[in-house]
């Protein structure tokens, strides 16, 4: 193997072994949702009261706006942020956008995270006193 073919060999292997080093560990899920929010830091506060996520990482711009927030959920993960002081959320845009409201006409979610909770009547009943809003009673039929 000539000089030149074995620099590109050790780039290749080094490439290689960084990417491995770089990969998650294997408790990391696969598939992390990342969601946007007009106010990220008060998401961070809502979710933890609503629904019991812990907090594992913030970051914010000097302005106080979040960069970047992480929230454990059991085994699961999500990651969010306020991209900047001009996004909407789905309910501000449904607001201002005819489009956006005709989207929002059919009877179940268009963009969601499925979180599993253990004591599922409880977190029913703990919901609205966090203001999430109720949009059907607990259903027992698929997809339930």
């Amino acid at each position: 193997m000539g000089t030149s073919a074995a620099r590109k060999a050790a780039v290749t292997r080094k490439r290689r072994t960084a990417a491995r080093k770089a990969a998650p560990a294997s408790s990391t899920p696969s598939v992390i949702p990342m969601i946007s929010y007009e106010d990220g830091v008060a998401a961070l506060t809502w979710l933890r009261k609503a629904f019991g996520f812990v907090e594992t990482a913030r970051f914010t711009t000097p302005e106080g706006r979040l960069s970047h927030g992480e929230m454990k959920a059991g085994d699961g993960l999500i990651m969010l942020a306020s991209p900047s002081p001009d996004y909407h959320g789905p309910k501000h845009h449904r607001e201002v956008c005819e489009q956006a409201r005709k989207w929002s006409t059919v009877p179940w979610i268009v963009d969601g995270v499925l979180v599993y909770v253990d004591g599922l009547d409880r977190h029913f009943k703990h919901a609205p006193a966090v203001r999430a809003r109720i949009l059907c009673e607990i259903e027992e039929a698929p997809p339930g």
